[in-house]
């Protein structure tokens, strides 16, 4: 019984030291990614985030409103260009991919009329990592 114990509080552990080392990744992460919302944007206040394996997508979901310019930056890792983004409607029509763009790093849309979209994240060449998503819009 104490060697179950024991084994159980090494795996807790592990799984404990595991998730604060993800979590701190994709902060750093995320602030690398902030600064491509910078003046004029302001960021929407979310932060979408998901931690990736190499032949997985990340899907957020999020509404840009009519006559509204709107930048969408998608980072993972220490540099820019390692994470594709499409936007799809909600029929799941493509309407951008940064693939066709060298995996920019963001992307500026200017919106006619309210939409709503699908955010699509995944990893360029990466075995696994934190995707992060940020959007801002014009003021």
């Amino acid at each position: 019984m104490k060697k179950l114990t024991t084994i159980l509080s090494i795996f807790a552990f592990s799984f404990l030291f595991s998730s604060f080392e993800t979590k701190a990744q994709c902060d750093t992460i995320a602030s690398i990614c902030a600064k491509h919302i910078m003046s004029p944007y302001i960021s929407d206040g979310q932060q979408y985030r998901a931690l990736l394996l190499a032949d997985q997508n990340a899907e957020f979901h999020a509404t840009f409103f009519g006559g509204g310019t709107y930048r969408i930056a998608a980072c993972t890792g220490l540099k820019d260009g390692n994470l594709i983004f499409s936007v799809f409607d909600e029929e799941r029509n493509l309407l951008f991919s940064n693939k066709d763009f060298k995996n920019a790093s963001y992307w500026d849309f200017k919106v006619n009329s309210t939409l709503d979209v699908i955010l699509e994240a995944t990893l360029s060449g990466a075995q696994s990592g934190c995707a992060v998503v940020l959007i801002g819009f014009k003021q």
